[in-house]
């Protein structure tokens, strides 16, 4: 059973190997990985490796097909992860994913996981487990982590009781998808692969499964100065753009984080937001781990990017 990995990446770097050594280090037979812009000492380091195809997503890539460059980032996405399925005929099973997402699988490798699965299945979920961000104190290389629940195991309740300020504007805690990403059969014809969905002529997910023992570990806000950076680009066309839905309709006082963002900024409330949702401060991780939400794990990045591209200096 071979697996790969596709993502359309822009971003340092040194991030972008984190990505690509941590997948080849849990066993990924192939990556796909798409530059969103041009960066050529990425784009040398990953072309040198043998398990990876980088593309880099210039005019003449975009035009090829007499289409134009879609000025939606999940578009580009979405095409450049149906470009690398045309060429993944050598591996069995192609995840979808982001440059600031990694599977962590717990007891079994991502092959025997994917080997177990049905042999009807045609999609295969990985749930997410979200980062927190660390505090200056924090001394040793463990990553913090809220987990994912479903809405059946208490999410809204148990969201409240973690965060008894914003909870209720967020699925169980989550700032960021509660869905995950897929891994999808190769060689199907007709399959169309989207940001965390997939079509096959037209049926969503078909045959899907859900991979257990497994997380999709997402960074999606490592730090205050970070985050607060990436703030206005997701609040007008990433994670926190207005056609978002709000995790509990307006009749009931929810808010999207799009109306609630810009409520807190008028009232100086983001530093607010973020030391209660995203910091791991000790209260914060002993609220998870009371509700059996809190994961965390040493992942070892700059260990694995050392092996798999040791000409490469931080």
């Amino acid at each position: 059973m071979r697996w790969g990995v596709v993502a359309t990446v822009k971003a340092p770097t040194q991030a972008v190997l984190n990505f690509a050594a941590h997948h080849l280090e849990l066993g990924a037979d192939h990556l796909f990985i798409y530059l969103d812009e041009r960066n050529d000492v990425s784009q040398s380091l990953l072309a040198a490796h043998p398990k990876i195809t980088v593309t880099r997503t210039n005019q003449a890539y975009w035009t090829a097909d007499g289409k134009k460059r879609p000025p939606k980032h999940q578009v580009r996405q979405s095409r450049n992860a149906n470009h690398a399925y045309a060429q993944a005929s050598d591996i069995d099973w192609l995840m979808h994913m982001d440059v600031d997402e990694f599977l962590w699988p717990q007891t079994h490798s991502v092959r025997a996981l994917l080997c177990e699965t049905p042999s009807s299945a045609q999609v295969a979920r990985v749930r997410p487990v979200e980062a927190l961000a660390p505090m200056h104190s924090q001394t040793d290389n463990i990553s913090h982590f809220k987990a994912w629940i479903s809405a059946k195991q208490g999410r809204a309740e148990r969201s409240r009781s973690v965060y008894p300020t914003f909870g209720p504007y967020l699925r169980g805690g989550f700032l960021s998808h509660v869905q995950g990403k897929i891994f999808v059969r190769t060689g199907l014809e007709g399959m169309s692969i989207r940001i965390h969905n997939a079509f096959l002529n037209d049926v969503e997910n078909p045959n899907s499964v859900e991979l257990q023992n497994i997380d999709l570990c997402h960074f999606h806000a490592t730090d205050w100065a970070e985050w607060t950076q990436t703030l206005a680009y997701r609040h007008k066309k990433g994670s926190y753009r207005a056609e978002m839905r709000a995790a509990l309709p307006e009749s009931q006082g929810g808010l999207t984080l799009h109306v609630l963002f810009d409520q807190l900024q008028k009232e100086n409330g983001i530093r607010d937001f973020f030391e209660e949702v995203c910091l791991a401060t000790p209260k914060h991780l002993k609220a998870l781990q009371t509700h059996g939400l809190l994961r965390s794990y040493d992942m070892a990045l700059d260990t694995s990017r050392q092996k798999h591209f040791p000409s490469f200096q931080a």
